[in-house]
């Protein structure tokens, strides 16, 4: 008789080992340096990323003849500010168009004169600095709110991948964006955390610093709401407070002007008012549809606009937590919706961080070689195409 294959054969379950008794695990860190050992890749990857754009620009403006603090210091946007630092708002209207400062918000011009006021260097220098500063900041934050998701890896990525946006590049000028995206990824970690109070506070000075910051307060507010709904009523006080940074200041410019619309006067006078998108739809499709030569520059913030939509596409399907939803939508909704300048869109879009957290989850999960290839050639575009849109494209970034 034929022997049973082996295949067939019972084998012997292997017994069970009981695992030595262990202790509870250690607690993690959650002192400052802690907290920072924690976040070191995700630091030194973004300051790389960043590093490498500075560089190239470096060189681009050396060959070009023009000097990189100027560039990044003192350019466009950047006098509006430190023209406000300076002498203060306007006290009147007008008529000419593109001349009221009152459009751009308080809290950043305010900080570079409190700061200059206590330190050597120009203010011009100051704002730089605080740029630099913050964009840190953002970066730990940006990090925060993806490693508290999915995981020190993808927070990681997430950190880097908002290093090497097309343009990163106004992450290390003298803008609000790096201070604004600070305060907005960590009211939203304050928010995933259940520290209510926090959350406010910087969705207070969120509103203080660019028009946008209506999305953190929407975002503040919406999940504050939810958490009374289920009985968390300590967080009602953050969604009644929340908005009032950017409530504030649109009052307090009505009542300058004399006039209850006297900031949305002063954004018409800026050709900026809120159309549904209809504006943004034409522009796209004169671009990418009906123009022969389309400046690269324009085609890039197309793309940026078109990406960034499909992306929340994604983030909705992937049932990110609510303040992130809101936060990029109601984000998308202004930028997209406004019928003002098309040129600033990618920047206006560049605080809106939860939109990359698709493609961070992605990478994170992939082979360790084809994470790094994208990401080494997304940050090798970013620094190329920050030098064409400082030294290269003739309009504001």
């Amino acid at each position: 008789m034929s022997p049973v294959p082996s295949q067939l054969t019972p084998h012997p379950r292997p017994r069970r080992t009981v695992p030595a008794a262990r202790g509870p695990a250690p607690a993690p860190d959650r002192r400052l340096p802690g907290l920072l050992r924690h976040a070191a890749p995700a630091l030194l990857g973004y300051l790389a990323v960043r590093l490498l754009g500075l560089l190239v620009l470096a060189r681009w403006a050396h060959l070009k003849g023009h000097g990189v603090w100027p560039t990044l210091a003192t350019s466009w946007d950047s006098h509006w500010y430190l023209g406000i630092a300076d002498h203060g708002y306007d006290h009147e209207l007008g008529t000419l168009t593109n001349h009221n400062n009152l459009a751009f918000f308080p809290l950043f011009p305010l900080l570079v004169k409190a700061v200059a006021a206590v330190t050597p260097g120009s203010r011009a220098s100051v704002g730089l600095v605080l740029a630099w500063g913050c964009s840190l900041v953002a970066a730990w934050g940006v990090f925060a709110v993806g490693d508290r998701l999915h995981g020190r890896r993808t927070g990681t990525v997430l950190a880097v991948l908002w290093g090497t946006l097309p343009v990163a590049v106004v992450q290390w000028m003298g803008y609000t964006e790096s201070l604004f995206t600070a305060l907005a990824a960590w009211a939203l970690y304050a928010v995933l955390t259940g520290r209510w109070a926090w959350a406010a506070g910087l969705a207070v000075a969120a509103g203080l610093t660019r028009p946008t910051g209506v999305a953190v307060a929407a975002a503040v507010s919406a999940a504050a709401l939810l958490a009374v709904r289920r009985g968390g009523h300590r967080a009602l006080p953050a969604a009644l407070a929340a908005p009032l940074g950017w409530l504030g200041y649109v009052t307090w410019v009505g009542v300058r002007l004399g006039r209850w619309d006297g900031y949305f006067a002063v954004q018409r006078l800026w050709t900026n008012e809120w159309d549904g998108g209809a504006g943004t739809l034409r522009e796209l499709r004169g671009l990418l549809v009906y123009s022969r030569h389309p400046q690269l520059f324009l085609v890039v913030v197309s793309l940026v606009l078109v990406v960034s939509a499909g992306l929340f596409l994604l983030c909705v399907a992937d049932r990110q937590p609510l303040p992130l939803l809101v936060f990029s939508g109601v984000l998308l909704l202004v930028v997209l919706g406004s019928g003002g300048v098309y040129f600033p869109r990618a920047r206006f879009l560049l605080p809106g961080f939860p939109l990359l957290l698709p493609v961070a989850l992605a990478l994170a999960r992939a082979r360790r070689p084809a994470a790094v290839l994208v990401l080494t050639g997304a940050a090798l575009s970013s620094a190329w195409l920050g030098g064409y849109m400082l030294l290269v494209w003739s309009g504001p970034p």
